[in-house]
């Protein structure tokens, strides 16, 4: 029989123990960019490592994190949680005190590999640990506002840290941290681990692996090269799309698969997943020409528009922490597809900013719309874990990150090439007109071109340049419209068929406490 006992107070504190690893992952994936200038000066990294540096985490990340969900379900999630808290610990001092940029890439892959531990197996634990569905609704709307609060406040906390401390203290606040947890955990946190497991099938981690990287890396050189060169990240793209394909066709064949693709036939599923993918597309995408503009644009620093941007991670887990309230006079599906119709009217916002005073307007756009994604990241995310048996909670939770790491790839590689065509095509006649081609290319190109022009002008020119990227975050707030009305549609579709992502009967799991 299922275990529907509300939790008790052992199950509250444990949550509040989950939350901080989940914090700072958060946290270590947005600070670092504030860093980053100062470590690379301290270190001497060339661009190329620099590159390496921000992105080896979030490679491994990705890559890692289906097997070290479906792993997490094998061994033990509290074991590996644990593990993955050890490993994060050391690495970050490690990190913190790179004498090298070799080092510290190292150092930023393992703790890719340490952090992709962590995510799955945090929400799994959740979902073990709170098998009443209104009980769990909170708990993971929770768990998802601290995601979003740690990726609000990474760069503030960083900005902070650097006026009076090295660059090595963005890695350190990780230590205590994850030193408490590993104290604290083995109290309040139950094992648990699916009794029937069956053998991890190798041949299907090395697929997998090979289907993500290729693509995620793909997707992150498309946002550096632009209109460049597209040869490799197009070339990386096809290949992990290759080895996707052969992964999908093993998993259909195993009898217990690393991924179980089965799940799909659930409409509601696969309709909250899709929508995973796309909103995270949406977000990325709107973020990084919002962030841009704020620097760009209007000239704000880069702390500065940090400290301005955290309320669209605020809004986030505002709209997290709501949803479950909303579940007791709407279905979840339902709110989901409300919140998504909310994301559509802050879209509309970001179309009618320009480039002279637009800042009240930007912000309303990006507060609305990432607090209409709330329902969606703490809801859907429910309905995913809760749409298999409890022994394969940590394969599902990997599936959602997966979801949002794809989907945050894709929106930084499609809508900043958007916004960079847009600015291209509206600087055309600039060109033409007699402006340096660089003009062209970037608005920071058109304002170091405009340092060597005549003063009326140097004015024009980068008027004119503003107006451009200006218009490319317009666009990007029509392309984010549609993309949140289309799924406000795929979602109400999927209504009807909620009754099937109720948690089905399953054997009881493997407990120690």
């Amino acid at each position: 029989m299922r275990n529907t006992e509300p939790p008790g107070r052992r199950a509250w504190l444990g949550l509040l123990v989950l939350v901080l690893p989940t914090l700072v992952v958060a946290m270590d994936l947005t600070g670092l960019f504030l860093a980053l200038p100062r470590l690379s000066a301290g270190l001497g990294a060339s661009s190329t490592q620099q590159l390496w540096i921000s992105d080896s985490y979030g490679f491994l990340v990705a890559g890692l994190v289906i097997t070290m969900g479906t792993l997490g379900d094998r061994i033990g999630r509290r074991r590996l949680l644990l593990i993955g808290a050890a490993a994060f610990a050391v690495v970050s001092v490690l990190a913190a005190w790179s004498p090298n940029p070799e080092t510290l890439i190292i150092a930023r892959a393992l703790l890719g590999v340490a952090g992709a531990t962590l995510t799955p197996s945090t929400l799994a634990l959740i979902t073990s640990m709170f098998r009443d569905e209104r009980q769990r609704g909170r708990a993971i709307a929770i768990w998802a506002t601290s995601q979003f609060a740690g990726g609000a406040l990474g760069p503030v906390l960083a900005g902070f840290l650097l006026q009076y401390f090295s660059w090595g203290s963005v890695f350190l606040i990780a230590v205590p941290v994850m030193t408490l947890l590993l104290v604290v955990g083995p109290m309040v946190l139950p094992e648990y681990r699916n009794p029937a497991p069956g053998r991890l099938d190798l041949p299907s981690v090395g697929l997998s692996l090979a289907a993500v990287l290729p693509i995620v890396y793909g997707l992150k050189q498309l946002t550096v090269e632009g209109t460049g060169s597209l040869l490799v990240p197009v070339g990386a793209i096809l290949a992990g799309v290759v080895f996707g394909v052969v992964f999908v066709r093993r998993q259909l064949k195993l009898e217990t698969p690393l991924l179980d693709l089965r799940l799909f036939r659930n409409r509601p599923f696969t309709a909250v997943l899709v929508a995973l993918v796309f909103a995270g597309v949406a977000m990325a995408g709107t973020g990084l020409l919002v962030t841009q503009y704020l620097q760009s644009v209007l000239g704000y620093s880069a702390l500065a528009s940090a400290v301005l941007f955290a309320p669209m991670g605020v809004a986030v887990a505002a709209g997290t922490m709501a949803a479950p309230m909303l579940t007791g006079w709407l279905k979840p599906v339902t709110a989901i597809a409300g919140g998504l119709a909310v994301s559509v009217l802050g879209s509309v916002a970001l179309i009618l900013v320009d480039s002279e005073d637009g800042l009240p307007l930007v912000l309303t756009g990006v507060v609305v719309l990432a607090l209409g994604t709330g329902p969606l990241f703490a809801l859907g995310t429910g309905l995913v874990v809760g749409s298999v048996p409890v022994e394969r909670a940590g394969s599902a939770a990997s599936m959602s990150e997966t979801g949002n790491y794809f989907g945050g790839s894709l929106g930084l590689a499609l809508l900043g090439a958007l916004g960079a065509g847009v600015y291209g095509s509206r600087m055309a006649g600039a060109v033409a007109a007699g402006a340096p081609a660089s003009a062209g290319e970037t608005l920071a190109g058109a304002t170091a071109a405009a340092r060597q022009l005549p003063p009326a002008e140097a004015a024009q020119l980068v008027h004119t340049a503003k107006d451009a990227f200006t218009s490319g975050v317009n666009v990007t707030g029509v392309v984010a419209a549609v993309l949140f009305a289309t799924l406000v549609v795929l979602v109400a579709k999927s209504r009807s068929a909620t009754e099937s992502t109720a948690p089905k009967a399953e054997p009881q799991p493997a407990v120690s406490r």
